[in-house]
């Protein structure tokens, strides 16, 4: 497969598990409320988004502190646990209580057993679809832009400032749970092979090391040189190496050629598979269930506008994301996303006829 096909096939794979999450999720509005899944008293208040950062933050830093003590373990079974009760969520409202519970437990199986990259994309897609259903529902207008406004500002922050975020997508990948969508970029590619190979990589770069040289420190061929004589390593610590230190020298470079991956650095097609986060999917699509849940608005081809121009909104930003990040470039994915969602809902409240106001709800405060 030539290197543009493998663009377009990595590009659609992207765009057909964001679109399932939205569609999905939009589906679900309505039998959640009816479930009686809402999960807060009165979504309106804008508080409950702070709330909900906190908590982010919180986990955050436990998620980060269980890979730092290297108890990974614990945070698999905590993750997997986690998918499969909202995979029972979505079912629930879907089939009969027997086959939801049943559906649940394949998706735990699944995953505890074979969590090769289809079994964590289609995973990853009912969570995804389930929580951003959970959150729209219980998400006013309001709360939601400000929700997602935070989480961008966030996003940029902890990737481009303290760099936390690209630390725990390092170490969550390892984990082979739904937290990344994987997309591959050739064909018969195998997720679980490449996560057996870092985990070969790392233990020899561990074993050739002095004691008090952390593997993680090591950022050039050149250092690595300093303490180990390489003909003694396997090739693919050094390709590593060689590998994040492009990354590296790539960031803040300017734009590739116009087919959108640079001939001067290696971009993402250089790899087997590309990968975005899970929340890159379910945050922007918040909002986009919740306007559907608490506007009513007129509708084009069978959906409200708002709603409609909130998903193309995420679809755009997604577009943009991946023009970059195929370029090579690390980039945060939320300023882009849920901005893009956020500016999608607002022309479609507009053009709706609601005033600005009430487009960002805040009709109860002036």
């Amino acid at each position: 497969m030539d290197q543009r096909k493998r663009l377009f096939a990595a590009v659609g794979g992207a765009v057909a598990l964001f679109l399932a999450v939205q569609v999905g999720a939009l589906a679900l509005v309505r039998p959640f409320e009816a479930a009686g899944y809402q999960t807060v008293k009165n979504p309106q208040d804008p508080t409950n988004s702070l709330l909900y950062v906190g908590v982010l933050l919180v986990m955050t830093a436990a998620m980060l502190a269980v890979i730092k003590l290297g108890r990974e373990r614990v945070l698999r079974y905590f993750i997997v646990g986690t998918g499969g009760l909202i995979s029972w969520y979505v079912l629930s409202v879907l089939v009969p209580t027997p086959a939801a519970l049943a559906g649940a437990g394949v998706v735990v199986v699944a995953l505890l057993v074979h969590p090769e990259w289809y079994v964590i994309d289609t995973a990853g897609v009912l969570m995804g679809m389930g929580a951003a259903a959970l959150f729209g529902i219980s998400f006013g207008v309001l709360p939601a832009i400000i929700l997602l406004s935070v989480l961008a500002v966030y996003d940029a922050i902890s990737v481009y400032r303290t760099e936390h975020m690209l630390t725990l997508a390092e170490g969550v990948m390892d984990l082979k749970v739904p937290v990344l969508f994987v997309v591959p970029t050739t064909r018969g590619y195998s997720f679980l092979e490449q996560v057996e190979e870092r985990e070969e990589t790392k233990e020899a770069l561990d074993a050739a090391l002095p004691e008090d040289v952390d593997p993680e420190d090591i950022e050039s061929v050149e250092e690595l040189e300093e303490y180990v004589d390489l003909d003694e390593l396997p090739d693919d610590v050094e390709a590593t190496i060689e590998a994040a230190e492009s990354t590296e020298s790539s960031e803040g470079g300017e734009s590739g050629d116009d087919e959108g991956v640079s001939e001067e650095r290696p971009g993402a097609l250089d790899r087997d598979a590309i990968f975005i986060g899970l929340g890159d999917a379910v945050m922007p699509t918040i909002m986009a269930a919740s306007a559907a849940f608490f506007l009513d608005a007129p509708t084009a081809f069978g959906v409200e506008i708002p709603v409609l121009l909130s998903v193309v909104g995420t679809q755009l930003g997604l577009l943009a994301l991946l023009r970059m990040v195929l370029r090579g470039e690390p980039h945060a994915g939320l300023p882009l996303l849920n901005g893009g969602a956020i500016g999608g809902y607002l022309l479609g409240a507009l053009l709706s006829g609601y005033s600005l106001v009430t487009a960002l709800g805040l009709g109860g405060y002036v």
